[in-house]
């Protein structure tokens, strides 16, 4: 049994996956003191991957979504306020203010408030069939917009969340296009070599993209581009990043630049203060370098590693960041964070060229980024099991020699 700790007020603020994890690790581990677990949804905790797969594709429905069950809070002597805006953090007090005038007091508060879809700044952005999806609300309403079909379809932006939804619009047979400023999608993150793998993986499924070109005006029936092209549109979806929730913990001055900072112990510049999450830049041991991670696994991980940094335990948080997609026939996970800074990739198995350039209908390949004859990224695609040979290999910041990597027939494990 874990050791009981001595009864004092634990404050959550964010209702989020990263802040109920936390509220668990702290039963867990033996906290026998009062957790308050506040959010400005009226949902309880919910798991976010699902609003733009699952959920959204309509394979799901939401309810498989929520963190706990219903009774589980109150199960485990855990206050869920829902509803509930937190206006502000008095440090000096050690206290949160919530919008109905209600203070609670804390001995240690964790942040797990996330962050916001980014807002397209261009005229007729905020009109009614202009979709962007962050809540479970949000999916829900864009899901209704979708089921139909039959619809025209205008994706902004060719990241995850646009590529995702591009999925789900077009598998309900709408028409679809996607506009993105790069010069293929995913650009930033995964580098031409593979974001053109995303492109034919779309348009083999009959979407439409136009790239290398911005957005400049939405109206009741068409996105009109930068370059001055006119794309009909019933309805928009714009994805196109999200925006840390940083509001409280700035006010409250503590330390924030794209998210709020904190060390390999989740901490932030009070020592009685801790975020986890979409909103956490932490000081990342193993990369050497601040990362704020805005997937699924980082909250997973994240709010568990906040709680017990709360209780004092001793925490490095440094894992190796990871995220997954499911769009059309292609199932991906992808560990690593090179983001553009490598100098070679290397394909184990077929080099999806011949995918790209349709001579080819295999999609199963891992491909690696390496630096300096390192590996700092690894992308299994519609290949499975491998995930934590690639991460023990990323860990080992080894040299490895680029034809035994790229050899299915030697195991990776041998590599590490």
């Amino acid at each position: 049994m874990p050791e009981e700790i001595p009864e004092e007020t634990f404050v959550i603020v964010g209702a989020s996956l990263a802040g109920a994890k936390a509220a668990q690790k702290l039963r867990e581990e033996g906290f026998a003191g009062r957790v308050v677990l506040i959010g400005d949804e009226a949902r309880r905790p919910y798991e976010r991957p699902p609003l733009t797969k699952e959920f959204l594709t309509g394979k799901d429905p939401l309810d498989k979504a929520y963190v706990h069950e219903e009774s589980w809070y109150a199960d485990n002597d855990v206050e869920l306020r829902l509803g509930t805006a937190v206006t502000r953090i008095d440090r000096a007090r050690r206290e949160v203010h919530l919008a109905d005038g209600e203070r609670v007091g804390y001995a240690r508060l964790l942040l797990t408030t996330g962050a916001s879809a980014r807002r397209l700044d261009v005229p007729g952005a905020e009109q009614d069939h202009v979709h962007h999806i962050r809540t479970a609300d949000d999916s829900e309403r864009l899901r209704s917009a979708l089921v139909a079909g039959d619809r025209r379809v205008v994706v902004v932006g060719a990241g995850w969340i646009g590529l995702e939804t591009a999925a789900a619009a077009r598998g309900y047979g709408n028409d679809v296009h996607v506009v993105e400023p790069e010069p293929t999608p995913l650009h930033r993150v995964l580098g031409p070599e593979l974001g053109e793998v995303f492109a034919s993986v779309h348009r083999r499924q009959g979407v439409d993209f136009t790239l290398g070109d911005g957005v400049a005006e939405i109206s009741a029936t068409a996105v009109v581009t930068s370059s001055g092209a006119s794309l009909p549109a019933d309805l928009v979806i714009v994805g196109i990043g999200a925006v840390p929730n940083t509001r409280l913990a700035e006010e409250a001055g503590l330390g924030v630049d794209n998210g709020v900072l904190v060390d390999q112990a989740l901490c932030t510049s009070d020592p009685e203060i801790f975020a986890a999450g979409d909103v956490a830049n932490i000081q990342n041991p193993l990369l050497g370098r601040r990362i704020r991670v805005e997937h699924w696994a980082n909250a997973l991980n994240g709010g568990p590693d906040a709680a017990r940094s709360m209780l004092g335990r001793d925490v490095v948080y440094d894992r190796v960041p990871y995220f997954y997609t499911d769009q059309f026939e292609l199932g991906m996970e992808a560990s690593g964070d090179w983001a553009g800074d490598y100098d070679d990739v290397v394909y184990r198995g077929k080099d999806p060229s011949a995918y790209v350039s349709g001579e080819s209908d295999d999609l199963e390949f891992i491909a690696f980024w390496l630096s300096g004859g390192r590996v700092v990224g690894g992308m299994n695609v519609n290949v499975w099991d491998v995930t934590d040979d690639i991460q023990a290999l990323i860990r080992s910041g080894k040299p490895v020699d680029r034809d035994r990597l790229a050899d299915p027939g030697v195991p990776l494990s041998s590599l590490i």
